[in-house]
């Protein structure tokens, strides 16, 4: 009997290598190589006559194109982050770390669908587990039905007998199939199993949702082409000791990218927050320096922010810059900025900087309030509770428009704030007359800390 070829294959980006080798020479990981069978095709492939040929090209404007019917998947935060509900025919994948909910998350999802069969495939749990979930999440199970399988084959053939309208598969690292000789969770085989998965999804039209695992790094877990594959690649994020989640669009071909949705985990599953902006805010009727609100925004969603700082003086020689849902390095260049042009001394400081309720938030907007944050520590004058503020800082001090004012003014409104701070060149041609706030407009940071401070 013929010994099979073997061939190393990188666990991280795909790559291969004849022999093994410690560094990826393509992703420049270390120890990510592993023996793998090739698959040995015993038919060679020949030309396809013309009988069987199907697929002809056609010009753009002979198309017929109707309008894609989206699935309500009765989750009004879901349905925000995929653009308005499941596509027919598409693969969304979902990724996050380990105990964050994306189980919960898929189970919820698929009870949820009233009017729709929903086939739940798990190749992590037994069906008494699942039922131990679905009973503490839910109370009405919908037309969910749930299979505890691993081979891919067997999930194919009840998924024809069924019909489903929607599959979930938790998740892709545990699903195998026959013709490839590795063990699951490989790249061949998540490769593979992705594909037929692909493949089955656009001929019968029925949207598949799929969980994936993801590296110590926060990539997903597998070769990179299946990200390529999918239609849209979802993140859900958050830390374990925080009740809030996160579920961002990394990747959508049906919907944009930027858009958000926020869950709070709760012991009955997760809760569509539909108001963050309450929730994020504290609660404190107290007055303490340090603290700032800003007003943020996530895709098309306005959100109001808690940004707290403490600056201190430095205990040993070299002071400590710490920053949580925050830049790190974006927060040492704010820092630079105040003690270039605002004459600050905090160099020789201790400056530790939080975003309340777990988020972690990237938008340049929050900058204005991080530095009337840090400015509020440092003197010991508290900010009042009724002022947020909008504005990205520059590097020479400068107060830069940022984009979607008018929503930002008036989710702060909306909320009883009685002041906001923004740049004045984004009020050129915001149309802000019927709001019922102050507005600030302001151009360098001194100007602020005159207002604020002085």
């Amino acid at each position: 009997m013929a010994k099979p070829k073997t061939i190393y294959i990188c666990q991280t980006c795909g790559a291969q290598s004849a022999k093994w080798v410690g560094k990826c020479n393509a992703c420049n990981d270390w120890n990510s190589f592993t023996e793998e069978v090739i698959e040995q095709r015993k038919t060679a492939f020949t030309a396809v006559s013309k009988k069987k040929l199907k697929a002809k090209p056609v010009r753009v404007s002979e198309i017929k194109f109707e309008k894609e019917q989206r699935i309500n998947t009765n989750n009004a935060e879901f349905n925000r982050v995929l653009g308005g509900g499941l596509v027919s025919g598409s693969l969304v994948l979902i990724g996050g770390e380990p105990g964050i909910g994306k189980s919960t998350l898929a189970l919820q999802v698929a009870m949820s669908i009233q009017d729709l069969t929903t086939l739940y495939v798990s190749g992590e749990e037994s069906l008494p587990q699942i039922k131990m979930r679905a009973d503490r999440i839910s109370t009405a199970t919908g037309n969910c039905l749930v299979l505890s399988e691993t081979k891919l084959e067997n999930i194919l053939i009840q998924a024809e007998a069924i019909n489903p309208d929607i599959i979930v598969i938790d998740s892709i690292q545990t699903i195998y199939t026959e013709r490839i000789e590795s063990s699951p969770g490989s790249v061949s085989q998540v490769r593979e199993s992705a594909s037929e998965i692909l493949k089955y999804a656009k001929e019968n039209g029925k949207p598949v949702i799929m969980i994936g695992h993801i590296t110590k790094e926060g990539s997903l877990a597998g070769p990179k082409v299946l990200e390529h594959i999918v239609d849209t690649v979802l993140q859900f994020e958050g830390d374990r000791h925080h009740v809030y989640r996160i579920l961002r669009s990394i990747k959508n071909r049906f919907g944009s990218t930027s858009e958000m949705g926020i869950f709070e985990m709760r012991s009955t599953g997760l809760r569509e927050v539909t108001n963050p902006s309450e929730l994020l805010l504290s609660q404190n009727n107290e007055m303490s320096s340090g603290t700032a609100v800003s007003a943020s925004a996530e895709g098309m969603r306005p959100l109001l922010l808690e940004i707290q700082a403490l600056v201190s003086t430095a205990a040993y020689g070299t002071p400590q810059r710490s920053s949580t849902g925050f830049d790190l390095r974006r927060l040492s260049m704010l820092l630079a900025v105040l003690e270039k042009r605002a004459g600050f001394r905090l160099g020789a400081k201790d400056v530790f900087l939080n975003i309340a309720g777990g988020i972690k938030a990237d938008d340049p907007a929050n900058d204005l309030a991080v530095v009337c944050s840090v400015l509020s520590s440092d003197l010991d004058i508290s900010i009042p509770q009724d002022v947020c503020f909008a504005g990205e800082v520059g590097l020479s001090g400068e107060i830069r428009p940022v984009v979607r004012v008018e929503q930002r003014i008036a989710e702060a409104a909306k909320q009883g704030f009685k002041k906001i701070f923004v740049s004045k060149f984004s009020l050129k041609n915001a149309n802000i007359k019927k709001t019922k706030i102050e507005i600030i407009g302001v151009s360098k940071v001194e100007e602020v800390f005159r207002q604020m401070f002085s």
